[in-house]
């Protein structure tokens, strides 16, 4: 519950009434600070990590589950407040009970959609490690094992790395992980965050224990999508029984249902209204493909990636009948300063990774291969807004 954000939500005194508060609490990308329906997931991991409230390392962990089950959400909140624990050189906190609190090791969260590199993920830990800047240029990833070997030989407790979408396209597969971690000193502790069966992969072969995440029960999901509606729309704005709608076509996906919330929620304000109604939601059913991209594998693409695809999103059909015309209509598209070729190349690159699919087009008669057409995997409208605000 965001207190804060429900009294900003309050204070406001537009003279007319809006229908969106606040689109960071509708955004499938965005974390909550404390994550609805998750207590026995917490639990969970409270107890594979208990040992750091004595000072202590715990043991390497596999955190798993289907995407939109909230894995990330729990973790990036529990390591935020985790974070916060006294480690070596803070000020120790001292208690009616105890001459001093036990010291903990130090908490870093890594997104390998982000850090996929070697170099990427030692810079990342390193960064958040240490208070002066980290080079990006200049230094090699030798340097960076050498210096944190040096911070870390230092630390008598060491330090729990959470790591993030291991074994997806485009980030750090589960055998480059274990690697990474061979090359780091023996008081690191990794928690890694992932998506196959503990049965499936070879992480659980490092690993201490496995923490299953399943999909939101029907009621918890709904628990989730009034949750942030109470605080990014107005009042009274999505019925329960819009958003028990919605949980029973999401199918206990929590990212396909705040982007159908998001939809959804982005028709009814162009329409003028501040209420949603069933063909809003019947409109964001029909928009988010099947199976759908987590647009934070979009929002982790390179800038220039990302820009291809905002294009691609406000192309007509004629202009997406075929690859060689959709790359056309994109090298000339406002904003868009890359040559045809980089385009298609790009358009070639995510179409592999799955953010986009090339559909092959029904054509009457003819010799030859038919054209296809790409279509996004993620939903359009989402990410047109989250870019543009972002912009």
């Amino acid at each position: 519950m965001d207190i804060e954000a429900r009294i900003r939500r309050r204070q406001r005194r537009d003279s007319e009434p809006r229908l969106i508060q606040d689109y960071d609490s509708l955004s499938p990308v965005s974390h909550v600070e404390d994550p609805a329906d998750r207590g026995p997931v917490l639990e969970k991991l409270l107890d594979h990590l208990n040992p750091v409230f004595d000072g202590s390392l715990p043991a390497n962990a596999y955190v798993y589950g289907p995407d939109g089950v909230g894995k990330s959400a729990v973790v990036t909140a529990l390591f935020s407040h985790l974070d916060k624990l006294p480690t070596e050189g803070r000020n120790v906190i001292h208690t009616s009970t105890r001459a001093q609190a036990p010291i903990s090791p130090s908490f870093v969260y890594i997104d390998t959609r982000e850090a996929s590199s070697e170099f990427a993920f030692y810079h990342a830990v390193l960064d958040s490690l240490v208070k002066e800047d980290v080079p990006k240029h200049g230094i090699g990833t030798e340097t960076l094992r050498s210096r944190l070997h040096e911070v870390l030989g230092g630390s008598q407790l060491g330090v729990v790395v959470a790591v993030d979408h291991v074994g997806e396209p485009r980030s750090t597969a589960e055998d480059d992980l274990v690697d990474l971690f061979t090359g780091l000193p023996s008081n690191v502790s990794w928690l890694a965050i992932g998506r196959r069966d503990k049965y499936d992969t070879e992480l659980t072969d490092y690993t201490d224990a496995a923490i299953r995440v399943d999909r939101y029960q029907q009621q918890m999901l709904v628990n989730v999508l009034m949750t942030r509606a109470s605080v990014g729309l107005a009042q009274q704005a999505l019925e329960h029984r819009l958003a028990e709608k919605i949980a029973t076509w999401a199918a206990g996906n929590a990212h396909d249902a705040l982007a159908a919330l998001f939809i959804a929620t982005d028709r009814a304000k162009e329409a003028g209204r501040t209420r949603l109604i069933d063909a809003d939601i019947e409109a964001a059913f029909e928009e988010l493909p099947q199976p759908c991209v987590p647009l934070g594998v979009v929002f982790a693409l390179p800038d220039n990636r990302q820009t291809v695809l905002r294009a691609l999103i406000d192309l007509g059909p004629e202009e997406r009948s075929s690859v060689t015309t959709t790359t056309e209509a994109i090298g000339n598209a406002p904003g868009v300063d890359l040559s045809t070729g980089t385009v298609k190349r790009f358009l070639y690159e995510m179409a592999e990774a799955g953010v986009v699919e090339r559909v092959q087009t029904e054509t009457r008669g003819g010799q030859g291969r038919p054209p296809s057409r790409v279509e996004p995997r993620f939903p359009p409208t989402v990410f047109r807004r989250l870019y543009d605000l972002r912009e």
